[in-house]
């Protein structure tokens, strides 16, 4: 099971030297992947209610967010093997066809690192900000989806669907990675399941139970062999919000949450189901108040991982 960390792109210590000093060190120690994410907003009266606190509003240390892609052409140019992916970008809030560019931009800029990590959206504020309706977006999802395959893998690209438009038309560059960078996308409806099995090459859940994310996975191959699609070909790529604590949690518990011994407990259990990747979110832990803070953790987990 590869090993990935999250970046410090948001907070106080966001920022160049805290970047370099993370991602160098994490790439060090042997962690194969590194991560960001994407907010767009810190709403004051947030319509949607964040569901991970009390009064409904976003972690203070999402008040600040570099984007994620910059971040990680940046972290490109300072690392040399890890590979660079997004957990997630909401892709109802881009342009498929620009997007698409970025990524493989990305891709050609680290020699072929760049992970497509994508989410459908749940903030209304959002949503609105970006002038994009909730209603409908499966369906303009599925269309961004076709058009980022078809820019990243035909010359000429054509496509005329409900809500895009491109006319025939060269775009480049390619991606180096054929036929093009792995998309992941983070699912857990029915339906979204359901398009992770049909149009992706993994599946990529957060705080969900070890069990319950096995036999969604599960669920999710039988769906692409019904389809026609190898089930053996798709990545469970797990994301673990942590939440540290020096003494232990009562059962139950949310999953990557307690002290080390429980936490390395989890990762295992992560490796048995057979999972390909976990990669950790470390930065609203107490006491990360600095890039230092936060390179020690890395070296932390790492340390807890191999006992998991």
């Amino acid at each position: 099971m590869r090993l990935g960390f999250c970046l410090p792109q948001n907070g106080p210590i966001a920022g160049p030297d805290a970047l370099i000093a993370v991602a160098q060190r994490a790439e060090e120690i042997g962690f194969e992947s590194l991560w960001v994410s994407e907010r767009l907003l810190w709403p004051l009266d947030p319509q949607t209610p964040y569901p991970a606190s009390r009064d409904g509003r976003l972690p203070e240390q999402a008040k600040i967010q570099l984007d994620p892609l910059e971040t990680l052409t940046f972290v490109a140019a300072h690392t040399r093997s890890a590979r660079l992916g997004t957990s997630v970008i909401n892709l109802p809030f881009h342009n498929p066809l620009v997007l698409a560019r970025r990524f493989a931009t990305l891709d050609v800029l680290s020699s072929g690192r760049a992970c497509v990590g994508l989410g459908n959206g749940w903030s209304a504020d959002e949503f609105e900000a970006v002038g994009v309706p909730t209603r409908g977006r499966a369906n303009r999802t599925d269309e961004a989806l076709a058009i980022l395959k078809a820019v990243w893998t035909t010359d000429p690209v054509e496509f005329r669907g409900e809500h895009f438009r491109i006319p025939r038309s060269v775009v480049q560059p390619k991606p180096v990675q054929k036929p093009h960078p792995p998309v992941y996308l983070a699912a857990f409806t029915a339906a979204a399941m359901r398009r992770v099995a049909l149009a992706a090459d993994g599946w990529n859940p957060a705080g969900i139970p070890v069990d319950a994310m096995d036999s969604m996975f599960q669920s999710i191959r039988e769906a692409a062999e019904r389809a026609g699609r190898d089930p053996g070909a798709l990545e469970l790529v797990v994301r673990a919000n942590l939440f540290i604590l020096d003494g232990p949690l009562r059962e139950p518990r949310i999953v990557f949450t307690g002290n080390t011994d429980q936490i390395a407990a989890d990762i295992a259990a992560t490796r048995e189901i057979g999972a390909h990747e976990l990669f950790f979110e470390a930065q609203g832990l107490r006491g990360v108040k600095s890039a230092a803070d936060l390179v020690a953790t890395t070296e932390q987990l790492w340390e807890v991982a191999q006992r998991g």
